[in-house]
């Protein structure tokens, strides 16, 4: 077993135009005032990080983990949750994604689509050059529209899905091998890996690719009343990030999963602050730490009810009380009488 590194802050929920967000020196100060340790990056966020030349400058990457590492965190790891999210759109949203791209490729779903991979790609070898061992992303999605079977799907339909979202990776997947990189997709409702079936399905698709892995976040799984703790189980071996964000699922005789088109405050199920929702986060870290993930513990600030600074302060106190420092030795060592081979055999009558 090994010790949960963290807390981690997920900055893209905080960047903004004000001090202290608006830059890397100022938002990473804050971040350790509030307590944390690491800090996880939005890469399309220009105003913390310039991507491009992260993945140019070996001399650019050292110096943006030197002034973290002057105010006080680590970077835990880089995201491309945007850009991912533009390796596979289905056309019903493209007006929706497009205002994720650059603005040169924006109303072109082929060099948007283009442009996102080597963004990806770009992210991968900065993290590579920062010597970080995870990515988070998206998986992007083009069977989303089709989740629910109404009209009845035309056979062949998901299968064709999944073989092409595999395809558009697999490129990605293997420049992350060359950089030593784990790709973690955050399984996550509006992406076509969503549970682990659909991960299951996008796996073999790759032939088992080593570095497709999973971004575990117990509140998405909440959402769609999945067994959060049950998927460490099943996916120890794949689980190589963590998000530590909370949900709440309250349905009523008027709504369910599916929330009826309400906003997040009026939903039966939504996000919440670390502690002030559902999630048994007891169990979750003592199973990731039984597991032997020894990743960072990030929180994901979205709660619906919470100022976000309040949830940050909060959100660092709580993963910090839930990081379980592992054992060096057994509880009843100190009944140890000591044996040998030859003791144990007469302990057993042979």
């Amino acid at each position: 077993m090994k010790t949960i590194k963290g807390p981690g802050l997920f900055l893209a929920q905080f960047a903004g135009d004000e001090e202290p967000f608006n830059s890397w020196d100022s938002i990473t100060r804050w971040a350790a005032d509030c307590g944390y340790k690491g800090v996880q990056v939005p890469s399309w966020d220009g105003r913390l990080i310039d991507l491009s030349l992260a993945a140019e400058s070996q001399g650019y990457c050292d110096d943006f983990l030197g002034q973290a590492r002057a105010n006080g965190v680590e970077v835990t790891e880089l995201s491309t949750h945007l850009q991912g999210q533009l390796v596979a759109v289905h056309p019903a949203y493209d007006e929706a994604f497009d205002g994720f791209a650059a603005e040169a490729v924006r109303g072109n779903p082929k060099a948007r689509q283009e442009w996102a991979v080597d963004q990806v790609k770009k992210a991968l070898t900065a993290s590579k050059r920062m010597g970080l061992t995870a990515h988070a992303t998206f998986s992007g999605a083009l069977a989303w529209p089709f989740v629910y079977p109404w009209p009845q799907r035309a056979p062949g339909l998901v299968e064709t899905a999944f073989d092409e979202l595999a395809k558009r990776w697999l490129p990605i997947l293997n420049h992350a091998e060359d950089c030593g990189i784990d790709v973690c997709y955050e399984i996550h409702p509006g992406e076509d890996l969503h549970d682990g079936v659909t991960y299951e399905m996008f796996l073999e698709r790759t032939g088992n690719h080593a570095r497709a892995n999973m971004l575990y976040d117990p509140s998405h799984y909440v959402l769609q009343c999945l067994d959060y703790l049950d998927n460490i189980d099943i996916y120890k071996d794949r689980i190589r990030m963590f998000h530590v964000k909370d949900a709440e699922f309250n349905p009523t005789g008027r709504q369910g999963v599916y929330g009826g088109f309400q906003s997040w405050v009026n939903r039966a199920g939504r996000f919440r602050s670390p502690g002030d929702g559902q999630v048994d986060f007891g169990q979750v870290f003592s199973r990731l730490t039984a597991a032997g993930f020894d990743g960072w513990a990030v929180v994901e600030w979205e709660c619906c009810l919470k100022h976000p600074e309040d949830g940050a302060r909060e959100g660092a106190a709580f993963v910090k009380d839930h990081i379980i420092r592992v054992t060096e030795k057994a509880f009843d060592d100190f009944a140890g009488g000591g044996t040998d081979e030859a003791a144990n055999r007469r302990m057993l009558g042979i």
